[in-house]
């Protein structure tokens, strides 16, 4: 169910997406080469609950950490562990945070040390994805209209687009409706209302488009032909006449 939130909820989720988006910052100034995954968690960790929120991803399904920390050809879900970090690694940091009842949630891919311009490329564009799609985003608007936005801009520069995973709603769950596909035809799919509140995240893959599902930990999906790929995520408020991005 899609659940449309009110001015006192809205200010609640702010407060969420805060500690969210200080989280990523503070992630950002310490995350380095030679430390583990399972180091940088513990930083989400110790930020996340310094503000007084919970870590939501702890415990959410049996999943054992509080953020998915997710290396180079890593898409998303990757399990904090014994993974070192190296130069010229990328890194995808996603996390969510929950206080006074509601969600907030982003991700950023970081770059560690000399990282190549290949891989430099990939975040860029990946980033720009989820710019591209809020560019004219407001109530009215059809949801998939966001997904071809992300698609285009992708495709135009050579990469592919994750089909398997999508962004969603959020609110009191981490996960509401609607799901927010990256990819999809424009004009179609349910008009947005004011209200909403949803997570727009690209998932970009420098090649193939398919990706595969870890069974052994239950949680990592890695792409198909072991490429790099980029991940960014904010979570947004959807307004009459725009949006306001709640994790920036």
């Amino acid at each position: 169910m899609i659940t449309i939130k009110n001015e006192r909820e809205i200010a609640l989720m702010r407060e969420s997406c805060r500690i969210v988006k200080e989280t990523l910052e503070f992630v950002g100034k310490n995350i380095r080469a030679g430390m583990t995954t399972k180091e940088v968690d513990e930083l989400v960790y110790r930020y996340i609950t310094s503000c007084g929120a919970y870590p939501s991803e702890l415990g959410y399904e049996g999943y054992p950490a509080s953020s998915c920390v997710s290396v180079n050809e890593v898409v998303v879900h990757g399990v904090p562990g014994d993974r070192v970090l190296l130069d010229g690694d990328i890194v995808s940091v996603d996390i969510t945070a929950e206080k006074n009842g509601f969600h907030g949630d982003a991700c950023r891919t970081f770059l560690i040390g000399n990282v190549s311009e290949e891989k430099k490329r990939l975040v860029k564009v990946t980033e720009e994805c989820f710019f591209k799609a809020v560019e004219g985003l407001q109530a009215g608007v059809p949801l998939y209209d966001i997904g071809y936005k992300v698609q285009t801009h992708a495709e135009a520069n050579g990469y592919s687009v994750v089909r398997a995973l999508t962004g969603h709603g959020i609110g009191r769950e981490m996960h509401e409706d609607p799901s927010v596909p990256n990819y999809g035809k424009k004009g179609t799919g349910m008009r947005l209302k004011a209200g909403m509140t949803i997570c727009i995240e690209p998932m970009i893959n420098t090649g193939t488009f398919k990706v595969n599902f870890n069974r052994a930990d239950g949680w990592t999906v890695t792409t198909a032909d072991n490429m790099p790929a980029a991940h960014y995520e904010n979570t947004v408020l959807i307004k009459e006449d725009g949006v306001e991005i709640l994790t920036l």
